[in-house]
């Protein structure tokens, strides 16, 4: 089985990413290297190497392998950057990230999803992602400054302390909007904030204790 999966994993990276224009090696290598069908319910694993989201339990999903790696490449990672992300869920992303950053520090509301992404996490060996349960609308301002921010969930405007919590210089890629979502890409230039629009998308919404 541990080969099928490899090749599975082979084909969604060439078919669904390369294909689609990622080029970042970084970001293919990390998906070539982790293990999708670790990160969803035992009755999905036939599916985790499609190119598509899939239910994980909490009315949360697994982000769609392309968009992963999309967003992946969208912050221009070079190796040495410490990462906040916002929605942990499956932990999928943040192993992605893991294996290309030095570390990152990723941040859950739903205390069940990010308990079972610690364990998955840990079982594969990972020890430089950081876990919080906490609002990842307000960020994780112990940290702060990141050189990327990347966020997992739609709020309807990007959040202001997270925009705050990234580095002069720094890229947060966040999907933003209601009923129709699109990825936005904010680079920080001193107190100034520039924002790009990237593409139609579908995300859960980003819960906020408020």
């Amino acid at each position: 089985m541990k080969k099928g999966h490899e090749e599975r994993r082979e084909r969604m990276v060439a078919s669904q990413i390369e294909d689609r224009g990622v080029k970042d090696r970084k970001v293919l290598g990390a998906m070539r290297n982790v293990a999708r069908h670790m990160f969803v319910p035992e009755n999905m694993e036939s599916y985790a190497y499609q190119d598509e989201p899939l239910p994980i339990g909490q009315g949360q999903t697994i982000s769609q392998p392309y968009i992963v790696a999309y967003m992946t490449e969208v912050l221009q990672l070079k190796g040495d950057e410490r990462v906040l992300e916002v929605g942990t869920g499956s932990g999928y992303q943040a192993a992605i990230l893991a294996k290309i950053v030095k570390e990152v520090f990723t941040v859950e509301i739903i205390e069940e999803l990010s308990i079972q992404a610690q364990k998955v996490l840990e079982k594969l060996g990972y020890e430089n992602i950081h876990f919080k349960i906490s609002d990842g609308t307000q960020g994780w301002k112990e940290y702060a400054p990141y050189d990327a921010i990347m966020v997992t969930a739609a709020p309807a405007k990007v959040p202001k302390a997270l925009q705050e919590q990234l580095k002069i210089q720094g890229r947060l890629v966040i999907p933003v909007g209601s009923t129709f979502q699109e990825l936005v890409l904010v680079t920080r230039e001193k107190k100034k904030f520039k924002k790009k629009k990237l593409l139609p998308v579908r995300f859960v919404p980003l819960i906020s204790a408020h």
